[in-house]
């Protein structure tokens, strides 16, 4: 069996990646497969516990070492460490290897100080972060949450190994990391979770980071490039270590912020009916789909080229590359944010409702899922301008910024919840709108409404800075942003029709003919959506059929960072 694993490994992932058709055909894969085990591990996860007390602490407990990983971890990210190694590897091995064991050990220092630190601090920090947690729930809370400290570690080390296996071109070894981890908390759930409970899940998350960073380890060990621990820092290692700190602290204190909004939601959650965190973290997850497939994929394509045209003092092209880039956010968001409101009950049917996830649970999650879902416009421009600013040098402005809407968006989520608590009027009209006046605890929708509200203005500011920065950025956009909002109208109204019209034809209760009216109304309403652009004679759909007809899939995949995704 051994034997037959490392024969696959030599023969597939540690082959170089040279070819950039390969490239991206395997990066394209593995991050469907990717995708495609989130989402069953999700469904193993409500299949198992549903929207209960359990996976609120599984959940609760999982977000310490996520913020822990999003942030100390960021600082061997593969986007600060490729240049420095591919730098060093031009100077020579030698170079290359005292940059790689610097590094290696510096951060090994430093993770290991934070999680240890963590560990004893753990009951002082949950018990100010879950309040609503009863004493029992907030002991196992604790003791998984110190379980789960391993993952940021490992993750951590896992970063560093793909540095360099991506500066190596050994793309396979890297998009395969991700679908272990995910693998990993599967088989927690699966052979664990039903006689260890939530105990079961953290085992299989530490079992998952430790196969994201193991599946690296063979190609480093035969390139002779494994790091290694030394405490003997030199003044040419302290050196390494401040450019790449210098690099990287700005952007942990950016991605800090997202990881604190999801803290604090979870903590918020944490003081509201059982299941609040779980439906919450559910509808998380299935919003950042959008996320993942348009913001981070644009942000990401157009870096290189803002980054060159500013270089350039190209101030027009790197003006007229962020407004095309904006024009197709905009065009790809706001129709798959219509179609995800008005298919939301069935999407979370579909990808969740299994097992002990009922019916009331489905609705809860869909609604919370459609408020998320309406800041996805919001979250993609965010990504875009950050990368815009960044490419300009300007590291300061997007961080202020960030802080002060994340800042908002706490103050907005503790009026709202008053609000609602005080106001019945409110509450009925929250209820009433999104379906779900009969059901108990929906105070917990006030939080993605909340994050809404503070991405939104997030997006705005960050929009007004450019735009002052950048003259003439906004009128490039203008008429993408009202047509395209004027028809992603009238496809999430088609949705809504055929969903009804197609109702008689196919079996709600069964997952098959609950996904086929889903999909079967979505495609109707796409045609009607691309009828009415085409008869606008709109300029994205012209240049998106150009590209289509020009074998897109020729194209350059740019790999991107675990914690920003």
């Amino acid at each position: 069996m051994v034997k037959k694993f490392l024969v696959f490994y030599r023969g597939l992932l540690d082959k170089e990646v040279a070819h950039i058709n390969q490239a991206a055909l395997l990066l394209g894969l593995f991050a469907f497969l990717s995708l495609v085990l989130a989402f069953l591990r999700d469904r193993f996860l409500a299949h198992v516990f549903g929207a209960g007390t359990e996976l609120d602490i599984y959940y609760a407990a999982f977000r310490i070492p996520d913020f822990i990983f999003v942030t100390v971890a960021s600082v061997v990210s593969l986007s600060v460490l490729v240049p420095f190694i591919i730098e060093k590897e031009g100077q020579s091995r030698k170079s290359l290897r005292e940059f790689i064991d610097s590094i290696f050990s510096f951060f090994c220092i430093l993770i290991v100080t934070v999680s240890v630190a963590a560990y004893f601090l753990m009951p002082t920090v949950a018990g100010i972060l879950f309040k609503g947690m009863k004493p029992e729930a907030l002991e196992k809370l604790i003791s998984l949450s110190r379980l789960m400290l391993l993952s940021p570690i490992l993750l951590g080390f896992s970063n560093l190994f793909g540095s360099l296996t991506q500066a190596f071109n050994r793309f396979a070894i890297y998009a395969l990391a991700p679908l272990l981890y995910n693998l990993g908390i599967i088989l927690g759930i699966v052979f664990l979770g039903g006689e260890m409970g939530s105990y079961g899940v953290a085992i299989g998350v530490v079992l998952g980071a430790l196969l994201h960073a193991l599946i690296q380890v063979p190609f480093l060990i035969k390139s002779g490039l494994l790091p290694r621990f030394r405490l003997n820092f030199g003044r040419q290692a302290h050196s390494m270590i401040l450019n790449v700190m210098k690099i990287s602290v700005p952007r942990t204190l950016t991605l800090a912020m997202s990881a604190i909004t999801l803290l604090f939601l979870t903590s918020f959650a944490s003081l509201m009916g059982d299941g609040s965190i779980s439906v919450l973290t559910f509808a998380v997850n299935l919003q950042s789909v959008p996320l993942s497939l348009i913001g981070v994929s644009y942000s990401l394509a157009a870096f290189p080229t803002l980054s060159r045209r500013f270089r350039e003092n190209d101030m027009q092209a790197f003006v007229e590359q962020m407004a095309t880039t904006t024009r197709f956010i905009i065009f790809w968001s706001l129709p798959l944010s219509a179609l995800l409101i008005v298919f939301r009950a069935q999407v979370v049917r579909v990808v969740l409702g299994s097992g002990l996830f009922d019916w009331n649970d489905t609705r809860l999650t869909a609604a919370a899922l459609a408020l998320f879902v309406a800041s996805s416009l919001f979250q993609c421009l965010m990504l875009l301008f950050m990368r815009g600013f960044y490419s300009a040098g300007e590291t300061k402005k997007p961080f202020i910024i960030t802080l002060f809407s994340t800042l908002a968006l706490f103050a907005s989520a503790y009026g709202l919840v008053k609000l609602f608590y005080a106001s019945e009027i409110f509450q009925y009209f929250v209820g009433v709108l999104l379906k779900v006046e009969d059901l108990p605890s929906i105070s917990v929708l006030m939080l993605p409404l909340a994050f809404t509200l503070g991405t939104g203005l997030n997006a705005l500011l960050l929009w007004l800075a450019f735009e002052r920065g950048f003259p003439g950025f906004s009128k490039r956009v203008v008429r993408t942003l009202f047509e395209t909002f004027s028809v992603s109208v009238i496809i999430g109204y088609a949705a809504y029709v055929f969903l009804g019209l197609l109702e008689p034809l196919f079996n709600n209760e069964t997952l098959i003919g609950l996904f086929f009216q889903g999909l079967s109304a979505g495609l109707l309403a796409m045609a009607a959506g691309v009828f009415v652009f085409v008869g606008l004679k709109n300029r994205e759909i012209a240049d998106i059929w150009s590209v289509v007809r020009g074998r897109f899939w020729k194209a350059k995949v740019i790999a991107t960072d675990p914690e920003i995704v």
